[in-house]
């Protein structure tokens, strides 16, 4: 077997390979090109500012220490008029976004082609480590493990993947779609068979996209509503992962029985997938209980009407007439009057169908008593109105359960299967029976998330109600001990009526709290997943919930509990996790409903803001292992469920194989649960084969992860990390909280201000309109940071403390980074941000934006960049660095800095006059001013999203 080699994308391959990754140049070189003629048709000056800036920005790229180039840049975007930066950003914001387009192609095309020069033809899926089949060969050959093993934690390893509607996804779906595209017709002039008249065919479409993408309008104008972010989170399930996953399981089957002789049971889902969007409700007063119903009633919706549409094409394949299982002619006899009468695979097919149309009639009804408007019909073809064939949909009930579709497929399997058609049984039949068991008969499962002091004042309204007290003055002892006896008594504490009424004059915020388990308890339960606690700090706020539950006739015993789940994501928080953990396992009545099985969620996000990156991963790691260690003593098992962002300051990670390997030991155990936020989801979700590659690599780490043998940190190396961890918390908190220049300097050198304008999210940027740092949203925070190419949210405080006098100390990290792939992959990850900040740029806001007296704060956070920038190469031993402030250069920042140095150059002009003009309801704001300031506004729009393109990681 030779060594199992690693695919990676480009952004962290560390400099491009002239031979590999010449069709990716060549490919952006006629995106480029096909973007400038358009440009060049519809305005020649902006083709003409373009051309000018694209060149300087490549000299910049060529030699980063040449001056000159960079002084031309900044007079260039002095020198440019409103409409112009309007069109010059627009153009970069494209052409960033092929950049992009042509890097997904060029990521399967590597996969593909080390596939052909290795020759290898076993099993479908690709021989890289980070796949199925190379991490199942090196447990086999390296590891020597049992292949009734692998397969066992193959089909007991569960992961679920949580879609959620990040602000940071700035692309509007009609224009997503059209990259995708793209990428696909990419693919398409590759093919060694193209005729020349199809090659040219298809040149000319991809100009006509490019030429409509120039042509459209890229920026919302309204912020979108919650339920439109829900339908955009459908998108990629239907357009995308609706047959990756089929296809996916298809290639995990095949390359199960290549390497372990044995086949994947049918039904068997390895990864799920599960949503926030239209349940999270912490900080955004849009998600109202009435959008929750709506939003499950939707997926309810189009998962009856996909499913329709695979049982209409699955009827018309199986027109079998012979050789039945006893359990499928059975099954075929208690459905009554149909027209098939020998045709018994037909015969249930027709039911089946029968019932989801009435399944589909039932949710518009729903949807249109929710709206007050009518949701359009299901048309169906003539051919099969005129066999009757779903005629009398109104007397057969609709599928509610996903087992209520899975049973009688799995008949129609095994009868297939016992008669001597497996060929057909392992065709249509085996996607749909796969659908069911990964998307149900809800398309995805709803979290419901909302924030601890939300549930203390509505049971403190309660408990006012009824004269005895204020909940939310008893100290945590005096809440357990009146949760608990309430959790034991029969009694409700109120009635729903009165609620729903509102007869008991509640407070409005208290009531949306309270009636978001009214809605809850009258869905079905496989329609919602978690409950998730945000800002959790005590074992009361967990045992809130279940009493509210309870109040709503949620039980353990009629299936509608729904698991409470707390977030701990302050540094506090963390750190006091383990003890809340086992105060809440001795509560009897509550170990008695949860079955044995409880899941915590990590914020990683808010605990870097608030602590900084050091403290936060360690806190995070102990925290994470003490918890293990607690639900073990009581016998609980625990999941974690991972909230990490896309960019590496909020604690995502783009190599995710290695993430998954490196997290704390004994914390995973083949359950993870992980949120995929915005932008994400299309990078890792956003075409079919990138799609299966990214289920195939969380698979794969899973399973990997059951059986590598993880390193325990040394004592040493613990005692280092907190004395680490407390000074870069020290150092971040005393820049961040303690410096009274930080929030100013923070609103000036940054577009944080300008950020709230982007509609791209449903909810606030703020927690609290009229807070400093701490009430921002962790993702405008690190979104606005990445913006200026400083990235402070990412490692500030690093450098400090790593820094130690001690030489014995620099000894000790040295051997950590060497021996800990842990913290290796901590380090590694701050040195891939650190390649991507850039002096002279931040100097150039600092200019152009910051007030004098400020400016010295900003000159001291650069030189804290120095100082981290050298710890990093003292702890990695790594002298990738050549020159005083060349970035650790990355293949990727090659491709892209000429686009983005561009624009930030330009962005910090915009923000500078813009800063300087009349406000909005100002009487000096002419009307001549007011296009101008609109017209700057767009352009500025344009300039933030080009840089969030540029950087892949934007928030």
């Amino acid at each position: 077997g030779g060594a199992v080699p690693e695919s990676q994308p480009l952004s962290q391959a560390p400099v491009l390979d002239d031979e590999a990754d010449a069709p990716l140049i060549a490919d952006i070189e006629m995106l480029s090109d096909m973007l400038a003629e358009v440009v060049k048709r519809e305005n020649p000056t902006v083709y003409d500012f373009y051309t000018r800036f694209r060149r300087l920005g490549m000299d910049r790229a060529a030699d980063p220490d040449d001056v000159e180039s960079f002084g031309r840049m900044k007079e260039l975007a002095r020198d440019i008029d409103p409409r112009g930066a309007l069109g010059v950003m627009k153009t970069f914001s494209i052409a960033l976004n092929l950049v992009n387009a042509a890097e997904v192609h060029h990521r399967m095309r590597l996969v593909r082609e080390n596939e052909r020069e290795e020759g290898i033809h076993v099993g479908p899926l690709p021989m890289v480590e980070d796949s199925i089949r190379g991490t199942m060969e090196i447990l086999l050959e390296k590891d020597g493990v049992d292949p009734e093993k692998i397969f066992e934690r193959l089909t007991t390893q569960k992961c679920e993947i949580v879609l959620t509607a990040h602000p940071t996804e700035v692309n509007r779906k009609t224009i997503i779609r059209k990259y995708r595209d793209i990428s696909e017709l990419l693919a398409y002039l590759e093919r060694p068979d193209i005729h020349p008249f199809e090659r040219a065919e298809a040149l000319n479409n991809m100009r006509g996209i490019i030429a409509a993408i120039w042509g459209s309008d890229e920026i919302r104008r309204v912020k979108p509503t919650v339920q439109k972010e829900a339908a955009g989170g459908n998108a990629v399930i239907e357009s995308v992962l609706w047959d990756a996953v089929p296809s996916y399981l298809r290639k995990l089957d095949a390359q199960c029985r290549v390497t372990l002789g044995k086949k994947l049971p049918v039904d068997t889902a390895p990864i799920k997938f599960a949503s926030w969007i239209g349940g999270d409700r912490d900080g955004n007063p849009n998600c109202t209980p009435e959008v929750t119903l709506e939003v499950v009633t939707h997926q309810r919706l189009r998962a009856a009407k996909l499913f329709l549409n695979e049982l209409n094409t699955l009827y018309s394949e199986l027109a079998i007439s012979s050789r039945f299982s006893k359990d499928l002619v059975a099954l075929s006899d208690s459905v009554e009057d149909s027209p098939d009468v020998k045709e018994k695979y037909r015969r249930v097919i027709g039911h089946l169908r029968k019932r989801l149309v009435r399944t589909v009639k039932d949710c518009e009804e729903k949807l249109h008593h929710i709206n007050g408007s009518v949701h359009g019909t299901v048309h169906f073809t003539s051919s099969e109105h005129a066999y009757g064939a779903l005629a009398g949909w109104e007397n057969v009930e609709p599928i509610v359960k996903a087992e209520e579709l899975l049973e009688p497929l799995k008949v129609i399997y095994d009868s297939l299967v016992g008669t001597g058609f497996e060929l057909v049984a392992d065709g249509h039949v085996s996607d749909i029976i796969r659908r069911v068991a990964v998307f149900g008969m809800t398309l995805v499962p709803l979290d419901i998330r909302e924030e601890s002091t939300r549930h203390t004042l509505a049971i403190d309204a309660i408990t006012r109600h009824l004269g005895i007290g204020s909940y939310k003055e008893w100290d945590e002892a005096a809440r357990l001990n009146w949760l608990q006896s309430e959790l034991n008594n029969r009694r409700p504490l109120f009635r729903i009526r009165d609620v729903d009424l509102n007869t008991m004059g509640l407070d409005p915020d208290v009531r949306k709290t309270l009636m978001v388990y009214k809605v809850a308890s009258e869905l079905d339960s496989e329609s919602l997943g978690a409950y998730v606690i945000s800002q959790a700090n005590t074992a009361s706020d967990v045992l809130v919930v279940m009493l509210l539950q309870k109040q709503f006739g949620m039980t353990a015993e009629n299936g509608k509990l729904m698991r409470v789940v707390p977030l701990f994501e302050t540094l506090n928080d963390l750190m006091n996790s383990p003890e809340q953990l086992a105060a809440l396992f001795k509560v009897t009545s509550y170990i008695g409903s949860i079955n044995g099985k409880q899941e915590v969620m990590v914020g990683y996000s808010d605990s870097a803001k608030d602590a900084g990156r050091l403290a936060a991963c360690w806190a995070q790691y102990t925290a994470q292992e003490a918890m293990g260690k607690v639900a073990d003593k009581y016998g609980v098992e625990l999941t974690f469920f991972h909230g990490k962002g896309g960019t590496v300051g909020r604690g995502g990670n783009p190599a995710l194989y290695r993430a998954i390997l490196s997290h704390p030991p004994n914390t995973i155990n083949g359950r993870f649960r992980v949120t995929e936020q915005g932008e994400m989801i299309r990078q890792n979700f956003g075409s079919l084969e990138i799609a299966q590659r990214s289920l195939d690599i969380y698979s794969a780490a899973l399973l990997r992860e059951s059986f590598v043998k993880r390193v325990e940190p040394k004592q040493e190396w613990r005692d280092q990390m907190q004395r680490v961890g407390d000074v870069s918390c020290a150092a971040y908190r005393h820049t961040v909280r303690e410096d009274p220049r930080f929030v100013p300097y923070f609103r000036q050198a940054t577009p944080e201000l300008e950020l709230g304008r982007l509609n791209i999210g449903s909810r606030p940027a703020k927690r609290n309109p009229k807070g400093g740092v701490e009430s921002l949203r962790a993702i405008p925070w690190t979104f606005a940071w990445a913006q200026t190419r400083m990235h402070l949210s990412a490692w500030l405080g690093v450098g400090a403390g790593l820094n130690s006098g001690d030489e014995e100390d620099k000894e000790i990290l040295r051997e950590m980074y060497e021996e800990w792939p842990w913290f290796r992959e901590i380090i590694s990850l701050i040195s891939m941000l650190i390649s991507k900040t850039d002096f002279s740029i931040t100097k150039n806001y600092d200019d152009l934006l910051v007030d004098s007296e400020l400016m010295s704060l900003g000159d001291e956070v650069r030189g804290k960049l120095v100082e981290t920038r050298q710890a990093v190469i003292d702890v990695s031993g790594s002298q990738d660095i050549s020159g005083p402030h060349v970035q650790l250069m990355r293949a990727s920042s090659t491709i892209r800095n000429p686009y983005v140095d561009s624009i930030n150059v330009v962005q910090a002009e915009i923000l500078k006059v813009l800063r300087s003009m009349p406000d909005d309801d100002s009487s000096e704001l002419t009307p001549e001013l007011r296009d101008i300031k609109n017209v700057r506004t767009d352009a500025l729009l344009h300039s933030i999203k080009g840089i969030a393109q540029g950087m892949k990681n934007s928030g």
